[in-house]
């Protein structure tokens, strides 16, 4: 039991850390990585029981886009009323997370129902946070919703790639951390 909570932490810990490491600029320039939060949200569902990290990691998400704002010169665009919507869009890749959690096997097949629950959930964690912005952000007042569809569907496949550029090499990392620790066939969670 005691491995398992050192295991957690340092889990935790290591997603922290990539948070702070990432979230700074949101997109990924050839001198930053590109926001891992969606994945960070995610692999922590999936990998950490604790809700109290889902609370650590949106107050350090808000603490780190105030540090942004205030100290770097980021622009404050994105934070309107709507940015209280990254609640229900972090708790939703968090819940996915936990979901995948409690169904996983280490097998081959289960990698794929990882993908299949990530692309649902960042799909998810996209119509939440780009519709409340649209609703809420005061931002739109002259633009219909087809106006905006039209706009902002070109955000959604970068949307999705950034997460799956985090997503995709934790998971194969892990499977292959998993394999060497327990062998595929005597494993079943």
């Amino acid at each position: 039991m005691k491995t398992s909570h050192t295991r957690s932490l340092a889990l935790g810990a290591l997603l922290m850390l990539a948070m702070a490491a990432t979230r700074m600029h949101h997109s990924g320039t050839p001198l930053h990585f590109p926001d891992a939060s969606l994945a960070i949200f995610l692999l922590a569902g999936s990998l950490i029981a604790s809700p109290l990290l889902l609370g650590a990691l949106f107050l350090e998400a808000v603490l780190i886009d105030y540090l942004a704002i205030t100290q770097f010169g980021v622009s404050d665009f994105c934070v309107t009323p709507a940015y209280w919507f990254l609640i229900p869009t972090y708790a939703v890749l968090w819940f996915a997370g936990r979901s995948y959690a409690r169904i996983h096997q280490n097998t081959p097949r289960s990698l794929g129902v990882f993908a299949a629950i990530s692309f649902a959930a960042v799909s998810v964690a996209f119509l939440i946070s780009n519709g409340a912005f649209y609703a809420f952000s005061g931002r739109f007042a002259d633009m219909n919703a087809a106006e905006y569809a039209a706009r902002v569907t070109r955000y959604y496949l970068p949307y999705l790639a950034g997460a799956a550029a985090y997503l995709i090499p934790a998971a194969l990392f892990y499977a292959l951390f998993a394999h060497r620790e327990h062998p595929i066939h005597s494993i079943a969670k």
